[in-house]
């Protein structure tokens, strides 16, 4: 089951507390991840804290289209998570 991200508040520098729905939570540190086109402007502290919770996709977006995949986040926290395909109808 894709993990849903259900709070994030900014902490300092590129750390960003985070709640997801089934109650895991804590703070990440994203600098290491801040390359690339999308991200690289995002390396700007103050553009960084921009971030906004976007309930629809259940994640942490920026006004510059940039977003983490909820699974990324959530596996930051917890390294074993291993997204799995939901079962399918019927199956045993």
């Amino acid at each position: 089951m894709l993990p849903i991200l259900r709070e994030a508040k900014y902490q300092r520098d590129y750390r960003i507390w985070l709640k997801f729905a089934d109650g895991v939570e804590g703070e990440v540190d994203l600098e290491a991840e801040l390359w690339g086109e999308v991200f690289q402007p995002l390396k700007d502290k103050t553009r960084f804290a921009e971030f906004s919770l976007n309930e629809e996709l259940g994640t942490i977006v920026w006004p510059n289209g940039a977003d983490f995949a909820p699974e990324f986040l959530y596996q930051k926290l917890r390294p074993g998570y291993v997204l799995r395909p939901a079962p399918k109808s019927g199956a045993a």
